[in-house]
């Protein structure tokens, strides 16, 4: 294992390494010291590395990943594992707001809370959120899964497409065109797999699943209100 310390070294000199090591040179695992909220630690990274972060991190963390497995020991900041193309970004701690946004594949674990507009624009990812999430919580999310085993802040899948939404908690309200649909044997058993995947312990009986009603696919003037 490969340890850098962020007392001793910049973030910049510390992705510029990260960026160069692949499986042949056998530097695939890295522990980062000291990380005190540094921004954008261990982003644009496209090799199968193991990345454990000791500590907080700042904003940003994990972004634009590619095939990685970024661990936070800690929590994060603003937008963590923004933009995810593939691979595991996992916080042991809390998340701020718009956590794995635009985030196009690959799984990202919060094991505790998450604020406003977690998987905002989501295009594909797939999150698991042990606790609760904040307010607008997969805003306009296109593709993919957000599994919550808390509660949900206001405005839950505001004018979402084709994203999918697990609560096993409360939801305080649901945004534009967002609706509760029928939670099938099905969507139960996959958000077990999901749950055990992201090595969470909840019921999956428990959940309750929301998707888009599609009425703002197409104008209807009808409809005005909810634009």
């Amino acid at each position: 294992m490969i340890e850098v310390d962020l007392a001793q070294s910049s973030v910049r000199a510390l992705n510029a390494r990260l960026h160069q090591p692949t499986a042949q040179t056998n530097q695939l695992y890295w522990q980062v010291l000291n990380p005190n909220g540094a921004h954008a630690i261990a982003v644009g990274l496209t090799q199968p590395l193991q990345i454990e972060i000791k500590g907080h991190a700042g904003y940003y963390c994990g972004g634009m990943n590619a095939a990685a497995t970024v661990i936070v020991d800690g929590h994060a900041g603003t937008g963590v594992a923004e933009n995810i193309m593939s691979g595991i970004v996992r916080v042991r701690g809390n998340a701020s707001q718009s956590a794995a946004a635009s985030g196009r594949g690959g799984l990202v674990v919060i094991e505790g809370n998450a604020g406003a507009r977690c998987g905002i624009s989501m295009k594909g990812v797939t999150i698991v959120v042990g606790g609760s999430v904040g307010h607008m919580s997969a805003f306009m999310g296109q593709t993919g899964v957000l599994v919550v085993c808390g509660d949900a802040g206001p405005n839950l899948g505001d004018s979402l497409y084709e994203a999918e939404i697990f609560v096993a908690g409360t939801v305080a309200s649901l945004g534009a065109d967002c609706t509760e649909t029928d939670m099938t044997a099905s969507d139960a058993e996959r958000v077990a797999g999901l749950l055990g995947r992201a090595g969470i312990k909840a019921d999956a009986a428990r959940f309750r699943h929301y998707g888009s009603a599609r009425r703002l696919y197409n104008f209807r003037v009808d409809h005005t209100a909810e634009y």
